[in-house]
């Protein structure tokens, strides 16, 4: 066939084109949404670390007298009939509000725990030198006004400490020197990132003191981290080695580690054991008043009243925690099983061998959280006899 201008028809081959998938709108939504990091473990709901009893109603007081005070918490209402657990808490240097700890103070009011948190340091007015002996003559004020409250009713037979930073060789001097101080012998001292210890009895920081009084049925157990761990180490090991009545079968060395692999990470740093709630805010609980007419002791500045950059900084990080797994399960679950272990007479090794003390659970996509580290140190090498 010709066109009328006369040039061919050329007949082209028909080509079919294999038609292109469209994405539905299901797809395009899978693709433009973000990948979901996995969760941390939530708080168990009962059990160690776990929430307690939420419905009730936690009393926050004070005992004593304003310049020589205790903060006191326990949950409203008549205790149970043998009383309740005693548990000391010994702030960081530089933390006495204890709003800074108020999600771990919650959590054992909310388990039936009486919580004492002696005000043992006015910042920038007290000496670390002299915590001891306050802390000391405050547990023992406390627990003689709280000895005959229906509520609190404290049970001297289950007494523990807690000890955070500073706290954790103060938690150690009144251990050993509980007798001397007129207070409970402790059946668990639980230190936690422990630091600040005075080198000599001229340097910064809490003296140690001799060990010795520790009774030697004692649970000693020292937690740490692995984020600024170096000091924290040192410390530890240094408490366990030092409290020579306290056999090896009675000591744990626990290690917290970080672990990122979800969101948020978990991050074991010197400031991970506090929590803030501010519903345990010093500034909303009323101080009983000073004694009309009692004059405070004369007052002399000393260097190591105020608080170093160092300290300055950590105590900014303590104030701004906030409670994550690690708290729940490293910190306040390893706390609780092993105030059951004590106060029912077991050593560390029932704790080391129960594989629920260091299980840390699992994030969200079910890959497990890095346990924490358990040893039971070993007994210090006996001498070698000299050859004669």
């Amino acid at each position: 066939m010709r066109l009328k201008s006369g040039l061919a028809v050329l007949r082209l081959p028909v080509v079919t084109l294999p038609l292109l998938a469209v994405p539905t709108l299901g797809a395009l939504a899978a693709l433009s949404a973000p990948a979901l990091a996995a969760t941390p473990p939530t708080q168990p709901a009962d059990g160690p670390g776990g929430v307690g009893d939420k419905s009730a109603t936690i009393v926050k007081r004070a005992v004593g007298k304003a310049s020589a005070a205790t903060y006191v918490f326990h949950k409203a209402g008549p205790a149970p009939q043998g009383g309740r657990p005693v548990v000391v808490f010994l702030h960081a240097w530089g933390a006495p509000n204890p709003q800074a700890y108020g999600a771990w103070i919650d959590h054992l009011a909310r388990n039936d725990w009486l919580v004492l948190y002696p005000r043992f340091q006015e910042v920038n007015r007290t000496r670390p030198s002299d915590a001891p002996a306050i802390a000391g003559r405050l547990v023992k004020a406390a627990l003689a006004d709280l000895a005959g409250d229906a509520d609190a009713k404290p049970d001297p037979e289950r007494f523990a400490l807690i000890g955070h930073l500073a706290g954790a060789p103060l938690a150690a001097h009144l251990a050993a020197s509980a007798a001397e101080e007129g207070i409970p012998a402790p059946k668990l001292v639980f230190a936690v990132m422990p630091g600040g210890i005075a080198r000599d009895a001229k340097s910064r920081g809490i003296p140690l003191g001799d060990l010795d009084g520790i009774g030697a049925k004692t649970l000693l157990v020292t937690v740490i981290g692995d984020r600024d761990a170096r000091a924290a180490d040192a410390a530890a090991r240094r408490i366990l080695r030092d409290a020579h009545s306290v056999p090896p079968e009675h000591k744990l060395f626990v290690r917290a580690l970080s672990d990122d692999h979800g969101f948020p990470a978990l991050t074991a740093t010197l400031a991970a054991p506090a929590g803030l709630d501010a519903a345990y805010d010093s500034g909303a609980i009323k101080l009983p008043p000073d004694p009309p007419g009692e004059k405070p002791p004369p007052f002399r500045w000393s260097a190591d009243m105020s608080l170093s950059g160092e300290q300055t900084t950590l105590v900014s990080q303590i104030n701004n925690a906030r409670a994550d797994s690690l708290d729940y399960l490293a910190f306040w679950r390893t706390f609780d099983m092993a105030a059951t272990a004590a106060f029912a007479g077991k050593d560390a090794s029932s704790l080391k061998n129960d594989p629920a003390f260091s299980d840390m659970r699992r994030w969200g996509d079910g890959w497990p959280v890095k346990r924490l580290g358990v040893e039971i140190p070993k007994a210090p090498a006996a001498p070698a006899a000299v050859k004669r």
